[in-house]
């Protein structure tokens, strides 16, 4: 089940709202039972059967880290790698079993059967979820949940089961253990909701359509391949943070807050600002459970890069089972090692540079993301080859630029910008305008809203891009 489908908006969301908020407030353990059980059948809609890996895996750990608590400093150390060792070895079975074993049957000209696997709904993000619990555990960061139901909402809480944010136990378990629910926390988190469904549904399905069309073609020209590569950035973007945004509204009907994700990314002027901009959860969870973990910054230069190049490396390989993904995240990890060499971030502060280091950044970040959206290292070089050779009639381009489309994508541009904020930061300046700005931002919700599930009524393309990590 996902959030921009009908039995969410109209009968799952609307049935558990009403539920929780029967349950009086005083009674929080049964909202968050209930909470856990809820998000369990949202699972099990769409995976009824590997719901037991994602129990497995809260039970094992949940008794693990208990056992941990009882143990001198050594023996913690061995169950926390026994803990690790365990979930990672259930994330590469799945995930990464069958390409393997494809790659041996190439390489070996051999015909070992492949296993007809499935990769487990949002199996990426909950095992990173539970290996931070068990990590933080060892590292006395937080002490072990002795409440299995607790434990299992933070993993299967859906607003952020299959497309994150990954969310750290410590950020969130004052608020498993108390919380409020107001009018207006509830308000705002409904808006906030409706503005990442329209993200999704108005802008990201569009620029798909544009996306798949250049992609998918088999000669395409030069102006139809540069107009896939801009639209899949904007589809990808705006797929991602409108589901984020999404999670956290949600996450604010039931009096939780959640991290924000995403801080416009596209406005970066480096490789570095972009990751510091870009599903900034993941980059959090890399930065403190493996880069700090082979010594971060602090063993010279050579060292630090290598670090880098490690972290880069399993940020593309956690995205999937493909060499695409891998060359995707160490394309970044070299961009990052040539801007550490060349200092460009001192450059880019100088106002009359930073143009020019949006523009490399922009680029450097969407012929990543061709690599990062293609099936193969062949197709990527021949796509970017396109997109450089400037041939080809332009016709297979402009018949799919219809009004419509051009103005959703003209929105995804501009809402890729921090416009939104700078509106913000002027309007507070007065009260009256605040009043204004917010009474505005409710209003206009509503037929956001009505489009969204006119759009949706109409079409049955509705993709998700991370519904597959």
């Amino acid at each position: 089940m996902v959030f921009s489908s009908t039995v969410f908006l109209f009968i799952f969301l609307p049935a558990v709202w009403l539920i929780y908020t029967i349950i009086p407030p005083r009674f929080l353990g049964a909202r968050n039972l209930m909470l856990a059980v809820v998000s369990l059948l949202f699972y099990a809609y769409g995976e009824p059967v590997y719901i037991i890996i994602m129990l497995s895996s809260v039970m094992f750990n949940w008794a693990m880290t208990l056992l941990m608590t009882k143990c001198k400093p050594r023996a913690q150390s061995v169950i926390c790698t026994a803990c690790v060792a365990v979930d990672l070895a259930v994330l590469a079975f799945f995930k990464y079993i069958p390409w393997l074993v494809s790659l041996v049957n190439s390489a070996l000209s051999v015909d070992i059967p492949i296993p007809p696997l499935t990769i487990p709904v949002g199996i990426s993000f909950y095992t990173f979820q539970v290996l931070s619990y068990v990590v933080d555990v060892r590292r006395g960061k937080t002490e072990a949940q002795r409440s299995f139901g607790d434990l299992l909402l933070y993993i299967s809480f859906f607003p952020q089961l299959i497309a994150g944010p990954i969310v750290k136990y410590g950020d969130i378990k004052e608020q498993i253990a108390a919380r409020t629910v107001t009018v207006q926390g509830t308000a705002l988190g409904i808006r906030r909701f409706i503005y990442g469904l329209s993200k999704k549904v108005l802008i990201s399905n569009t620029a798909a359509i544009i996306a798949e069309a250049a992609f998918g073609a088999d000669s395409p020209s030069s102006l139809l391949a540069w107009s896939g590569a801009i639209c899949y950035c904007i589809q990808l973007y705006f797929d991602f943070s409108g589901y984020s945004d999404m999670a956290i509204g949600l996450a604010h009907m039931f009096g939780f807050d959640l991290l924000e994700n995403f801080n416009y990314p596209y406005s970066a002027v480096s490789i570095r600002d972009f990751w510091k901009r870009w599903h900034i959860s993941l980059t959090s969870w890399f930065r403190e459970y493996v880069y700090f973990s082979l010594g971060g910054n602090r063993c010279g230069k050579a060292r630090t890069a290598f670090n880098r190049l490690i972290v880069f490396f399993l940020t593309g390989l956690w995205h999937g089972a493909n060499f695409t993904y891998i060359v995707w995240g160490m394309w970044h990890g070299l961009l990052m090692m040539f801007e550490q060499v060349t200092n460009i971030e001192k450059w880019a502060k100088k106002p009359v540079l930073k143009p020019l280091f949006h523009i490399y950044t922009l680029l450097a970040v969407c012929l990543g993301f061709v690599v990062f959206n293609s099936p193969s290292m062949g197709f990527a070089i021949d796509y970017i080859a396109a997109m450089f050779s400037f041939a080809g009639a332009p016709g297979d381009a402009t018949a799919l630029f219809t009004p419509y489309t051009c103005m959703m994508l003209i929105f995804g541009v501009i809402f890729s910008l921090p416009i939104l904020p700078m509106l913000r930061k002027f309007i507070s300046r007065s009260e009256k305008l605040t009043m204004v700005g917010e009474t505005a931002g409710y209003v206009i919700s509503l037929p956001l809203f009505i489009l969204c599930v006119m759009t949706l009524a109409s079409t049955s393309f509705n993709p998700f891009i991370y519904y597959i990590f």
